[in-house]
């Protein structure tokens, strides 16, 4: 079933909530289309997060679950996810996000190791849970940082914030 990871752990390393002003329709498209704007683009550390590493670029590689797999958030998947949605909205959406770090010393690029996440979001009734589980790697972006990332990244796709931050836990 697209949006789903059949694996999806139990214990996640952090769990969000937020108010959404706008349709679940409108959000999951939006949030598909955020994610795939911002695969393999390169982005500075310190505009994610503190930098625990100076002078480091970071680029994201995000996947949507299909049961136990993730297909590549191209062009092509994110337009057949936008119809499914459109059909019928999904009530979980499950990604893979593999992000790569790379330290620039001089005119050399050296790439460090990678960290995974699996980010869960489900929707209900005008509220967005965000749970995200760091499967591997040296942790240089937080659940929360990664969290906030792409919350803002979707909330620039509007005019006026549409998410808020509920609570947290």
């Amino acid at each position: 079933m697209l949006g789903t990871y059949a694996a999806f752990p139990q214990q996640t390393h952090k769990t969000l909530h937020y108010i959404f002003s706008i349709s679940n329709r409108k959000l999951q498209q939006t949030l598909l289309q955020t994610l795939k704007q911002i695969n393999l683009e390169k982005f500075l550390l310190e505009d994610i997060t503190p930098p625990s590493t100076p002078r480091c670029t970071v680029i994201f590689e995000l996947g949507i679950a299909e049961n136990r797999d993730f297909c590549y958030l191209d062009d092509e998947e994110t337009s057949e996810a936008k119809k499914i949605i459109q059909k019928s909205p999904l009530q979980v959406m499950d990604f893979l996000c593999a992000i790569r770090y790379y330290k620039t010393q001089g005119e050399n690029t050296l790439p460090l190791r990678f960290d995974y996440y699996l980010i869960r979001f489900t929707f209900s009734d005008k509220t967005l849970e965000t749970q995200l589980f760091h499967e591997r790697g040296p942790r240089h972006i937080s659940p929360e940082d990664l969290a906030d990332f792409i919350i803002r990244k979707i909330n620039e796709s509007f005019s006026k914030r549409v998410l808020k931050p509920l609570d947290e836990s």
